[in-house]
């Protein structure tokens, strides 16, 4: 006990530092979302002679805020119904199959539009792409709450719709507008991502259970964040000529390179071992007998953890020739950490997915950071994208649909740690090739 008490105590140390420049970053986001409206509503209403131009260090400084109110709106929706299966399964009466099938529609959302995405940001801009992306997962989720399993449903593929849309076309257009920070923005969108997909797991049975707001409303919960991006993101609807040209350049064919290949399977194995996790951990503690609460805030311990991870590895791998060493080391963390999770202790398994936590968070980073530095135009970087989420999310979509499946048939849990040791070596397998200094 006391070991662990230690353990949990200088992992939030680790963190306090970090934890209070991100609640500075909300002040200043919140102060940037009303001069945002601020500006946006004067444009529209006084003559345009009479409003100097915006400088390029606001517009940079609006770019950002508008970069990290998006990241953090695209995994909230998933991450938040992991925590919440016990009580959609009780109060809809599903099986383990149908409530698994949950993850798995968002991923063959993913995986269908995103063959889509990268079409739709060259006919309306990665700004307006992105911007509708968001406001299709705001629909969806308040379309999945309203009825039964149908409507459920329909408006979890309408979030998947959303995300997909936004997500494909984040890293192109960070290469078409702000290509010299691509590292640092990078870092903020998938660290935004993952902040908040561990915020996400971690209140969603204290919102559902402490505040009775149900399942419903613990999901609902998360449009007030959506609103706020697609105000921030007005901005990014309009670019500077220069930079709406870099967005139009000629890209290359993706599905014939073999490069291309084998980033989207990095992809998928990594995919399939976070939404697997995400969707099955907490079911996993509570059948070893961690309460509801419990459960879900070790899912948010790993999440919150992966931050370290997620932070520091695009920087990382912008300043090596090869990032095959980086992807070999997460690759072992990844053995390790899944095979402790076979012992059935409470502090080895914190410790397990410490481990497991910080791997996650660097191959999302990973995987963000190769589409970009495996292609040279902001099209090939859209289409690379495209396919990554497209033919990788095909694989992520089985994991959580299959295991549910196998849970139901053989009520064995230690058929998800295989899964995963499964997926770690076609992480390893396909991901040391793609570290390899290349371009399609």
């Amino acid at each position: 006990m006391c070991t662990k008490s230690y353990f949990v105590h200088s992992t939030w140390y680790i963190f306090i530092v970090e934890i209070q420049s991100f609640c500075e970053s909300i002040l200043c986001t919140w102060y940037l979302v009303h001069c945002t409206i601020y500006f946006r509503i004067s444009y529209l209403v006084l003559p345009q002679s009479l409003l100097p131009p915006l400088s390029k260090s606001s517009s940079r400084a609006l770019l950002i805020l508008g970069v990290i109110l998006i990241s953090i709106n695209l995994r909230t929706s998933i991450a938040s119904v992991g925590p919440l299966i016990p009580f959609i399964r009780e109060d809809l009466g599903i099986s383990n199959g149908e409530a698994g099938f949950l993850t798995t529609l968002s991923l063959i959302t993913f995986a269908i539009f995103s063959l889509f995405a990268p079409s739709i940001g060259k006919k309306l801009g990665l700004g307006k792409a992105i911007f509708l992306g968001i406001l299709l997962l705001a629909i969806g989720v308040v379309i999945r709450v309203q009825g039964g399993i149908a409507l459920l449903y329909l408006g979890t593929a309408l979030t998947g719709v959303g995300i997909v849309t936004a997500n494909v076309l984040m890293i192109p257009f960070f290469k078409a507008r702000i290509p010299e920070k691509i590292g640092l923005m990078t870092a903020l969108l998938s660290t935004g991502m993952s902040l908040f997909a561990a915020i996400a797991s971690g209140i969603s049975v204290p919102l559902a259970e402490g505040l009775g707001w149900g399942w419903r409303g613990a999901l609902l919960s998360w449009v007030g964040l959506m609103a706020l991006a697609l105000i921030a993101w007005i901005p990014q609807l309009s670019p500077p000529k220069s930079e709406g040209n870099a967005e139009q350049l000629a890209g290359k064919n993706v599905w014939k390179s073999r490069l291309a290949w084998q980033v989207t399977g990095f992809m998928g194995a990594q995919s399939v071992m976070y939404f697997t996790m995400i969707t099955w951990l907490p079911d996993l503690l509570i059948a070893r007998g961690m309460t509801p609460v419990n459960a879900g805030m070790a899912l948010f311990y790993m999440q919150l953890i992966s931050l370290i991870g997620t932070f520091f590895a695009p920087n990382l791998l912008l300043r090596l020739k090869q990032q095959s060493g980086v992807i070999i080391a997460v690759g072992i963390g990844y053995l390790i950490g899944y095979g402790a999770l076979f012992i059935h202790q409470e502090w080895v398994t914190f410790a397990a997915l410490t481990i497991i936590g910080i791997g996650g968070g660097a191959s999302l980073s990973i995987a963000y950071t190769l589409i970009s530095m495996r292609t040279a135009e902001a099209l090939t970087t859209s289409r690379l994208s495209g396919m990554v989420q497209s033919a990788g999310y095909i694989l992520a979509a089985l994991g959580p649909l299959v295991f549910g499946i196998c849970l139901d048939v053989f009520g064995n849990w230690n058929l998800l740690i295989w899964i995963l040791l499964a997926m770690t070596l076609q992480f390893l397998i396909l991901g040391i090739p793609a570290g390899r200094d290349q371009k399609i």
